[in-house]
């Protein structure tokens, strides 16, 4: 196990890329404190309130439809700014909205609540659609390649940590508090670390020289054919993208998140409604997840060294089969903490090398356009999940949807592998 200060401080790094890790890695801490506690709860407290399962589908869906209309826009945007202030900036106006969470109970009743909830995420989307765009390009900006995978490692262990502080400290609070006293602490707490983490953000320098392109040097928006133009919409949404051998990669990523999606709105609903978990148990269950995930997030540099970032992400997507399929034949909290323990150890392979993936298979001096068609993708994904996952469960059951989400899941993996 890596100690703290090795963490922190590794001799072996330039001096002139220090700066920029530690805040990555501080940046990643505090979005741990904020996953963790709003986030981790969001769903399950809509859920408490009475949120349908086409409601819990939306809540994740929101931020989607909005990316999805913003996304080439956001990107053509970054392209004539300066990354990391645009990151900055539009991480302060999404976070704002997490604190607008916490009055919520004390302003409506429970079905305005959720449909209030519903609403935020659809406005906090908008500047989401940058932040996501940008924060990847900033990463790709501020990182070394060679480092990459060593630092997204780090950022994996750093946001186990203070995931799992922060998700056992809110299964304890949610449940020695009253509620909805209870979750208003809860995402006042997300707030907190959301803050923080967007001063960190401000703190990240693109490196002079290769690594940062000059914006004079990206690549232009090919010019239009004088036979067979298309019209002026094609070239302004970068469409000659799906011309290059990205197209391969923006779907294979689509098969993986669709059937990540399918499967994220049924969770909250099975815990709670058919597992009967308690807060508390959620949070454990949580700590755990993120505990292997910190420590399969310690071996990742090693493996991506070995088999690169693409086998990991398919080996990785594959293996996250295993977590709906074990979960539908379960009802006891002592199987829900065993099937959390298995899913960390195969999430800690796909959280830490699905990014430097994508981000590989970009030209160097044209990512904002590429990661906008990733991010369409992705928000895609999200949309098509989020609300066809509820659909599927409706019509057969939560047992039987889960398994196919699983079976999904597997071929989404192996598609990576072949294709990707």
């Amino acid at each position: 196990m890596l100690s703290i200060k090795k963490l922190f401080k590794n001799s072996s790094v330039p001096v002139e890329y220090r700066s920029n890790f530690i805040h990555l890695y501080f940046d990643m801490g505090w979005f741990g404190v904020l996953s963790g506690s709003t986030v981790n709860f969001l769903s399950v407290y809509a859920t408490r309130i009475g949120a349908s399962g086409f409601q819990i589908g939306l809540l994740g869906a929101m931020a989607a439809i909005v990316s999805l209309i913003f996304a080439i826009p956001a990107g053509r945007w970054l392209e004539k700014r300066a990354t990391g202030r645009a990151v900055f900036w539009t991480s302060i106006f999404y976070r704002i909205g997490f604190l607008l969470f916490v009055p919520l109970p004390w302003l409506f009743g429970a079905q305005g609540q959720i449909w209030a909830l519903i609403a935020l995420n659809l406005f906090m989307g908008i500047p989401l659609v940058a932040l996501s765009v940008g924060f990847s390009t900033l990463f790709a900006e501020s990182v070394p390649t060679g480092w990459r995978a060593y630092v997204a490692g780090i950022r994996n262990i750093v946001l186990s940590v203070t995931f799992m502080i922060s998700s056992l400290g809110s299964g304890y609070l949610l449940d020695h508090i009253l509620f909805p006293f209870n979750y208003q602490v809860i995402f006042l707490i997300g707030f907190i670390g959301a803050a923080m983490s967007s001063l960190h953000l401000y703190f990240i320098k693109p490196i002079p020289g290769q690594l940062q392109p000059d914006l004079s040097t990206r690549k232009p928006v090919p010019p239009l054919k004088e036979v067979n133009s298309r019209p002026n919409w094609f070239t302004a949404i970068r469409a000659d993208v799906w011309r290059t051998p990205f197209r391969a990669t923006l779907l294979v990523m689509l098969a993986f998140h669709v059937t990540q999606y399918l499967a994220l709105p049924i969770f909250p609903i099975y815990f709670v409604r058919v597992m009967h978990l308690s807060d508390e148990n959620l949070g454990i269950g949580q700590a755990l997840f993120y505990l292997t995930v910190l420590l399969g997030s310690t071996q990742l540099n090693r493996l991506v060294g070995r088999i690169g970032h693409k086998n990991v992400t398919g080996w990785g997507v594959a293996g996250l089969a295993i977590y709906p399929a074990l979960l539908a034949i379960s009802s006891q909290v002592w199987q829900y903490y065993v099937i959390s323990i298995i899913g960390g150890l195969v999430w800690a392979l796909v959280a830490g090398g699905y990014a430097n993936y994508v981000i590989e298979k970009c030209p160097e001096n044209d990512r904002p356009a590429y990661l906008s068609w990733y991010n369409i993708i992705l928000n895609a994904s999200v949309l098509i999940g989020s609300l066809l996952g509820p659909a599927i469960a409706n019509q057969i059951n939560l047992p039987a949807a889960l398994l196919i989400f699983s079976l999904l899941r597997g071929l989404a993996g192996f598609a990576i592998l072949k294709w990707g």
